[in-house]
């Protein structure tokens, strides 16, 4: 094992080589392929927890159990590709450097044998790196210790390489694998829905509702305070809310919030990732669930996993959240949906989001998106906790332009 330098090479006998990067806070790691210019042919050739991998490189995550690594299969690399840069950057928003000493492990992928380890020195204010290079010289492959550091993120490293960057994004949230869950089994059968009706101009003000269009249990009286429960399934429209109250007892068990979608063409994938956003009662970012953390806060928020077409019926990812276990920090939950590919959401069709009974799978209360804006990102729905304890749900159909869930945690603060 060799200690690398900055700006010292090695030559790499084995064809496959593992990049680690570990820190003691939770870095981002991504690979981007550059050709004989310095720059990505597409942004396809930039390989991270979102597109894990590409020609010849692939991303693992550590899953915040270990570090995340990049590996570089050399011989499978395309002919025009000349060298494989890997980063790093927090994954914490804002984070530096400063304090923080990444180590990259070279490995043969392999066997696991280490053949190098590089930590850069005296970093300070970056917030992204160049850790090490894979490069092609001579008809040989080499690794360079680099650490190269930038002080405007991971959107810093990508322009700098060629990748478009349409948003102002910092580095990535934590990466995982990207797993593709089955559609939920159907609802058990519910009574017919209560149509909500728009709200009244008075926000404190009584919320009547609107004659069912099918029989069903009587609507809420005017006057009867808010909408709950009580009457079956709620369907809202956007900006009303529902009180998750049934027979006069909060809900506090768990929910599933199931979000779904198709594309509006036939033919055509629509790779949608489905989040949610955790904020403290000043609006204060706690965590974000998504397909790359599939558990936070303990375990009172999970992810189903992510559905990389859209096609199918049924939920396309579902997100589980147990309203009694949730920190009381947890004041607000804000759920969302994005396209990282940038399709718009003109291309998706039948977009929904509704919220579950999970022990008995009851449809509790449902918001179909009716309008479309050619953005990358919507905010669907906001859960709100009461100083009773009981929550809120209100629909929201928001666009805003976000491909990351990273992109949405200021625009669904500013809606709560």
């Amino acid at each position: 094992m060799t200690a690398m330098t900055p700006g010292s090479n090695l030559p790499l006998e084995a064809v496959r080589v593992t990049v680690e990067v570990a820190a003691p806070v939770r870095l981002d790691v991504s690979g981007l392929l550059l050709a004989a210019d310095g720059k990505v042919r597409s942004d396809a050739d930039f390989v991270f927890y979102n597109q894990p991998s590409g020609p010849g490189v692939t991303h693992r995550s550590g899953g915040g159990a270990g570090p995340d690594s990049v590996t570089v299969d050399t011989g499978a690399l395309p002919p025009d590709i000349e060298r494989v840069v890997v980063t790093a950057s927090p994954d914490a928003a804002g984070q530096t450097f400063q304090g923080v000493e990444p180590t990259a492990t070279v490995r043969q992928a392999d066997t696991g044998a280490v053949i190098a380890t590089f930590t850069p020195p005296q970093l300070g204010t970056e917030t992204a790196l160049v850790v090490v290079e894979v490069y092609r010289r001579g008809g040989a492959w080499k690794v360079r210790a680099v650490g190269q550091g930038y002080a405007d993120g991971l959107a810093g490293i990508a322009t700098d390489f060629g990748v478009s960057v349409e948003e102002e994004p910092a580095a990535p949230a934590a990466p995982a694998a990207r797993p593709t869950a089955p559609a939920p089994p159907p609802p058990a059968p519910v009574s017919p829905p209560v149509t909500v009706p728009p709200p009244a101009p008075a926000p404190t003000g009584p919320v009547p509702a609107a004659p069912p269009a099918a029989p069903s249990p009587a609507p809420a009286a005017a006057g009867a305070g808010k909408i709950n429960l009580d009457k079956g399934r709620v369907s809202l429209q956007k900006n009303q809310t529902v009180s998750l109250v049934k027979h006069g007892k909060p809900l506090l068990a768990q929910v599933k919030m199931g979000l779904g979608w198709e594309p509006a063409f036939r033919g055509r994938d629509i790779d949608l990732d489905a989040s949610v956003i955790a904020y403290g009662p000043q609006r204060n970012h706690i965590d974000s669930c998504y397909f790359g953390r599939l558990s936070i806060l303990g375990g009172a928020i999970r992810h189903s996993g992510d559905n990389l077409t859209g096609e199918g019926a049924g939920d396309d990812e579902v997100i589980t959240v147990d309203l009694g276990r949730l920190p009381a920090e947890a004041t607000g939950l804000v759920f969302t949906v994005n396209s990282f590919t940038g399709q718009k959401f003109t291309e998706v069709a039948k977009a929904y989001c509704r919220l579950i009974d999970a022990a008995t799978g009851e449809e509790l209360v449902r918001f179909d998106l009716t309008g479309a804006e050619p953005q990358t990102g919507v905010l669907m729905a906001k859960l709100i906790r009461q100083f009773s304890g009981e929550w809120e749900m209100t629909a929201m159909g928001d666009f805003v332009k976000s491909r990351t869930v990273r992109g949405m945690v200021k625009p669904g603060a500013d809606a709560l």
